[in-house]
């Protein structure tokens, strides 16, 4: 890690290419890599803001069931399998590429893209490994005209901005414990923990480029096991239930806390440990140190079924889901809870959902007590996706560029790690090294690139 670096060049975006993205119409060319389920939903999202121009489609299994829509939606745009020949054969018709697809191909997609000087819109997470989460944002540093933005949307919705004015206001302050919650089933769920390999190879779908699916993951047969979404159960390929949703639960509290990186992460509780995919259920303990005048802060993550966490006195019902049964007295468990957060304050305690969900003072008594002295919340001027492309155009900034979203997204490789290790991690922030366990620290790389792939790490 202390000797990783990339070969990052000067390769900021010229006056003619910006000129282009300005003068086209008020919109902004776009190349989609990822055209499927969560791709394709991020592609039609960009379509309705009316700010983009769809030119180009890429995805290794191209005119599969899942990828028919977004094909017939856009029938003029250029096709590919492969991002490197869309790149290669389409780079001048683009000026700004987004990117749903598995965690572990962020990474390329999102180097390619600085390099070749186009703006990028990238899924959470943003990296699958620690150091990919350095050099993506060493990248993005290094070429300040290029525009960046990670898929967590709430980050432009009411959340963002009413946290932001709720901690500029004073109304947030002193927090020193978070529980943040996902409780909902995953695709692993059931699987068979005494696991001691990876899935027989089954016969390959007609038409995919499976080769290019691995991109510099080392390389793993065809299953059905990995493919279509279920990538995100594997430790090789995906982070699990903490990647999928902590960016939508936590976001605001880690950049407007100014959390920054924990120094130790302890798996309190892990069901069904393997090698191989995620547990059953997870309770992490990420701590954090104190930072300026604000107080040490402890979030506990848990995921799982079984995993629900207790609720303080006065929590009430969920207002995204108003069929949770209600709770009262003092700290209980509920049946049913909702994905997000509980924040507890020395003075204050509130609870939150997901996403833009908004934030809620607890008990209600304490809200009406606390009401007159709430300040106002600005309205959000834009989307995530109209965000990313009017940043494109010159008209705005984006609310989760590398600089906020990779540091976030660190922590949650941090805990994958202590997942995946089930150990303690103490992890030192300034020399960016585990301190107690020379195995893990060598995880904060990964495994080496595959052959081919050595160019986009380049360490």
């Amino acid at each position: 890690m202390a000797s990783a670096g990339l070969a990052l060049g000067d390769l900021s975006l010229n006056a003619a290419s910006y000129g282009r993205v300005a003068g086209a119409n008020g919109k902004v060319n776009l190349a989609c890599v990822g055209i499927g389920f969560q791709g394709g939903e991020i592609i039609k999202a960009f379509e309705k803001t009316g700010l983009a121009n769809v030119v180009a489609l890429c995805d290794v299994d191209m005119g599969a069931k899942h990828t028919q829509e977004i094909m017939a939606k856009f029938p003029n745009a250029k096709r590919f399998k492969d991002f490197r020949e869309m790149f290669d054969k389409a780079g001048s018709e683009f000026d700004a590429v987004c990117a749903g697809i598995p965690d572990f191909a962020h990474y390329p997609v999102v180097i390619h893209s600085i390099l070749e000087g186009k703006h990028i819109y990238v899924e959470k997470p943003m990296c699958r490994t620690f150091l990919e989460g350095e050099l993506m944002i060493k990248a993005a540093k290094a070429h300040p005209n290029i525009v960046t933005q990670m898929g967590n949307q709430g980050h432009s919705e009411a959340n963002y901005f009413q946290f932001k004015a709720w901690k500029d206001a004073g109304i947030i302050k002193d927090v020193t414990e978070v529980t943040a919650h996902m409780n909902s089933s995953r695709r692993w769920h059931g699987w068979d923990s005494r696991i001691y390999k990876y899935p027989a190879e089954e016969p390959m779908p007609a038409g995919i480029d499976w080769d290019t699916w691995n991109m510099a993951a080392q390389y793993h047969t065809y299953s059905d096991l990995y493919h279509r979404g279920n990538w995100r159960c594997w430790y090789d390929l995906g982070m699990g239930a903490l990647g999928d949703w902590g960016a939508h639960i936590l976001d605001t509290i880690h950049q407007f806390l100014e959390l920054g990186l924990p120094y130790e992460i302890n798996p309190v509780w892990l069901k069904e440990h393997n090698d191989y995919f995620f547990p059953m259920s997870s309770t992490l303990l990420f701590r954090f140190a104190a930072r300026g005048k604000m107080p040490p802060l402890d979030i506990t993550w848990r995921d799982g079924v079984d995993n629900i966490p207790s609720v303080p006195a006065g929590y009430g019902t969920s207002d995204i889901d108003p069929n949770i049964p209600p709770v009262a007295g003092g700290r209980l468990q509920p049946s049913k809870l909702n994905p997000g957060k509980i924040i507890y304050s020395k003075e204050l305690t509130f609870k939150g959902g997901s996403h833009g969900s908004t934030l809620s003072i607890i008990p209600e008594e304490k809200a009406k007590e606390m009401a007159a002295k709430l300040p106002e919340v600005p309205k959000s001027t834009s989307n995530h996706y109209a965000n990313f492309l009017l940043a494109c155009l010159g008209k705005e900034k984006t609310r989760s560029p590398f600089e906020i979203a990779g540091p976030l997204s660190q922590v949650f490789c941090l805990g994958v790690l202590a997942q995946r290790l089930n150990t303690k991690i103490e992890f030192d922030a300034a020399s960016r090294q585990i301190k107690n366990n020379p195995f893990a620290n060598a995880l904060l790389a990964g495994t080496p690139p595959r052959s081919g792939w050595e160019h986009y790490y380049a360490i």
